[in-house]
């Protein structure tokens, strides 16, 4: 029997799918305990695991309802993906209830105010993702034109790799100076090979072969 279903995702593993579920919890009918789809993944497009499990059991026929806090944790990357996937699940003959939105597109009717708003949440959740890459974008060129790495700060200072590379040449194994300096053996592993890495410049054209 086709049954409600619920989808909730967060951009970062540091964050939490509570604050979402509480409030479908909160706008769902009395009595009625949807499954839950939940992920914590960007969304570059619509081939996020938890969202593709959703269609597949929405194209088998097993879902009714679909509910999500807002349209854009189902879709965020323009217009023309967020409609492709409302289409899909009006074929299916599927209700999506977009709850902080205030929204309810259901498969039998045509409503041209939804269409719009759709349109419109669709287009802001696009710029909005634009506006985000621009901002990262800015940053990272900030901090390189100030000699500055980007990402996380590396675990591995000057003063470590020096004593992690005596240690190499005292004949210690990666595993063994992981366990010596409390810190992972990747993380070692990827600073030595940065240091023992032979640095690479290109040869002059007086040091090529002349051709024949």
């Amino acid at each position: 029997m086709p049954s409600h279903v619920s989808y909730i995702r967060v951009s970062s593993r540091g964050q939490d799918h509570g604050m979402q579920r509480a409030e479908i919890e909160a706008a769902l009918p009395k009595g009625v305990e949807p499954e839950w789809y939940a992920e914590k993944v960007s969304a570059k497009g619509n081939d996020r695991p938890e969202l593709l499990r959703l269609l597949r059991d929405v194209r088998m026929g097993s879902v009714s309802d679909v509910w999500c806090f807002k349209l854009d944790r189902l879709c965020r990357s323009g217009v023309s993906d967020t409609f492709k996937l409302i289409g899909e699940l009006r074929a299916a003959n599927v209700t999506l209830h977009a709850v902080a939105d205030g929204l309810v597109i259901r498969p039998d009717r045509e409503d041209v105010s939804s269409e719009c708003y759709v349109f419109a949440l669709g287009l802001a959740a696009r710029l909005e993702r634009a506006a985000i890459n621009d901002r990262i974008a800015g940053a990272r060129n900030h901090m390189e034109a100030n000699g500055r790495s980007w990402g996380r700060p590396s675990r591995v200072d000057q003063a470590i790799l020096g004593q992690a590379s005596k240690l190499k040449a005292a004949g210690k194994t990666l595993r063994q100076i992981a366990v010596a300096m409390k810190i992972p053996r990747s993380t070692i592993a990827r600073a030595l090979s940065r240091k023992d890495a032979p640095a690479s410049t290109p040869k002059s054209t007086r040091d090529r072969p002349l051709q024949r």
